[in-house]
């Protein structure tokens, strides 16, 4: 697989060179110092994946993904962990925070490769998450790596959402609507204007008022009334 490292700082593209001698399966055809360099050589080269610095001198990485008609896929390397969402959202298989640790570009091109040998696992809309996918989630100073198999419920807060996980729900700024379009629909179901679930987390189901359900997943979820025109739908999921 052709790579291009993209970074101003020539000790940060040459300590990355280094690390991927570990994977030979990574082809490093070019470097470039900063995004009118990158543009020229992703213009002539194709590369298959981009290894792409954020700050830079001209144009930031996300300016320059921007700019470009047909973006290969992208790995972040930055030593800034504020734009981690922002990565995502541009569709980016990972986010490395520099200094880039081995396990963790391990991580990185093992989901490149999962990615290869299941292209259904990607199909559809560009930056749609898969289960074994990882999210940067942050709440104030709190910060987390979190996989997307693991989040049970997302609730609605106006433009916010809350996302339940593990013993913790930050608050993050999405709608859930925008959050909604990243999710595997085979994985989280749409219940009501103010809820997605994980289906692999619902223990119990209840009757409701006027034909609904009730929903409990985790004990220190909040229980998730669907109403009886969304219920219908959700008994065809859950169904064998």
């Amino acid at each position: 697989m052709k790579a291009l490292l993209i970074d101003d700082e020539r000790l940060a593209r040459s300590e990355l060179r280094r690390l991927l001698r570990a994977h030979p399966e990574i082809e490093i055809v070019s470097e470039a110092a900063n995004a009118a360099q990158a543009e020229e050589k992703i213009s002539a080269l194709k590369p298959d994946l981009i290894f792409l610095d954020v700050q830079m001198p001209g144009r930031t990485g996300f300016e320059l993904l921007a700019d470009l008609p047909d973006a290969p896929r992208v790995i972040f390397t930055t030593a800034y962990d504020q734009y981690a969402l922002k990565a995502f959202d541009f569709g980016a298989l990972d986010y490395l925070l520099k200094p880039i640790e081995p396990v963790r570009l391990a991580q990185a091109i093992a989901r490149l490769q999962s990615q290869d040998e299941n292209p259904a696992h990607t199909a559809g809309a560009r930056g749609v998450l898969g289960s074994d996918d990882q999210v940067f989630l942050k709440d104030g100073e709190r910060c987390w790596l979190v996989r997307v198999s693991d989040i049970r419920v997302l609730e609605s807060e106006g433009n916010y959402t809350r996302v339940y996980f593990a013993e913790n729900r930050p608050l993050i700024l999405r709608s859930l609507q925008t959050l909604e379009t990243r999710l595997d629909p085979q994985l989280f179901h749409r219940v009501s204007r103010q809820h997605i679930i994980n289906l692999r987390f619902v223990r119990k189901v209840e009757p409701w008022f006027d034909g609904g359900l009730l929903l409990r997943l985790g004990e220190k979820d909040p229980e998730v009334k669907v109403a009886r025109r969304r219920a219908h739908e959700l008994r065809e999921r859950l169904s064998l």
